[in-house]
Formats: C-alpha cells, sequence, structure tokens
C-alpha cells in the first residue's frame, strides 16, 4: 500500500483514539454484541476527523480513496477486533467522495457489507454510498452494477440481501 495512504488512515486513528470516551466506548462494544471494538469516538469527531484529513493530504484521488476506505474497513493490528469508528470513518469518507466511485466499486462495498454485522454501518453505506452512486451511472455502468445488486438478492448472507433490499427501496423512491 502506498506510503500516503498509511500516513492518512494513521492520522484519522490516532484521531479518533484521542477523541474517544470510555462510556462511548461500552455503548457502542455492547450494541455491537462483541464483534466490533470501540474508541469511544463521538459520530461528530468520526465526520471532523475524515474532513480534517481531506483538508491535510489533498488531492486523494479514486484509488487513494478506495484503498483509504479499505485500510480504514481492516483491522488495525492482526488478532484485534475491527474498529467501529475506523468503519463509520470509511462510510464517511465513501460518503464524502461518491462522485469517485464507480460501478466496479461495488464489490468493494459488498466485502464492507459481509463483513460489517450491523445496520449502523450497512444502512448509510446504501442509503448515502451505493444509492447515489447508482443514480450518477450512464445506461452501460448502471447495467453491471443492477446485475450485482440482483445477484445480492439470491445472496446467502443475511447482511448481503439486507442491503440489497435497501438499494431498491432506495433506487426505486429516487427515480
Amino acid at each position: 500500500m502506498d506510503r500516503d495512504i498509511r500516513d492518512v488512515a494513521l492520522f484519522i486513528d490516532t484521531t479518533l483514539q484521542n477523541e474517544g470516551a470510555w462510556y462511548r466506548a461500552e455503548d457502542v462494544e455492547s450494541r455491537m454484541g462483541g464483534v466490533l471494538t470501540s474508541y469511544g469516538a463521538s459520530v461528530g469527531a468520526v465526520r471532523g476527523t475524515v474532513r480534517d484529513a481531506g483538508r491535510k493530504f489533498k488531492d486523494l484521488g479514486h484509488d487513494e480513496v478506495t484503498a483509504l476506505a479499505s485500510e480504514l474497513w481492516g483491522r488495525p493490528h492482526p488478532g484485534r477486533k475491527p474498529v467501529y469508528e475506523r468503519r463509520l470513518a470509511a462510510v464517511v469518507l465513501l460518503q464524502s467522495r461518491v462522485a469517485l466511485l464507480r460501478h466496479s466499486d461495488l464489490t468493494r462495498i459488498e466485502g464492507f457489507i459481509r463483513s460489517a454485522h450491523t445496520s449502523e454501518l450497512v444502512d448509510p453505506l446504501i442509503a448515502d454510498v451505493v444509492v447515489p452512486l447508482l443514480n450518477a451511472l450512464g445506461v452501460r455502468d448502471r447495467q453491471r452494477a443492477d446485475a450485482v445488486i440482483s445477484r445480492w438478492h439470491q445472496d446467502p448472507d443475511d447482511w448481503v440481501r439486507h442491503a440489497a433490499s435497501l438499494t431498491s427501496e432506495d433506487t426505486t423512491r429516487t427515480a
């Protein structure tokens, strides 16, 4: 991975840790059922941190944004649980840069959905990333994306099927 992306991820991770509070961390970990850990940073802190990272590390293009989202989504250290705020930061990053995304990014987003383990991450991924992405696609790319979403409807994973149903509902409303 590019050194700059690691620097951005480290900036975001360190800032989120510094913004954390134990009582929020306990609440998040309780809601997540032990699947994700938490720094206890507020949603506002996550949004502000992603905004500040965008100002500090300028000119992040498509490849950098998607690589950073993947880096944030993954585990910060081998053997440790994924961190809720890092994953939320990945969602916020994608929300803020949705215009850069392509139909081929649905595969990466599908991986995020499969490992999200909570509607607190899946629902904004669909409403604020996937639906705007789909609505911005041209005819050919939209056909390719629709084939992916159609496959999601038949997927054995509950979260992927949930995402597909949300996608269908939201694109119907905006069509």
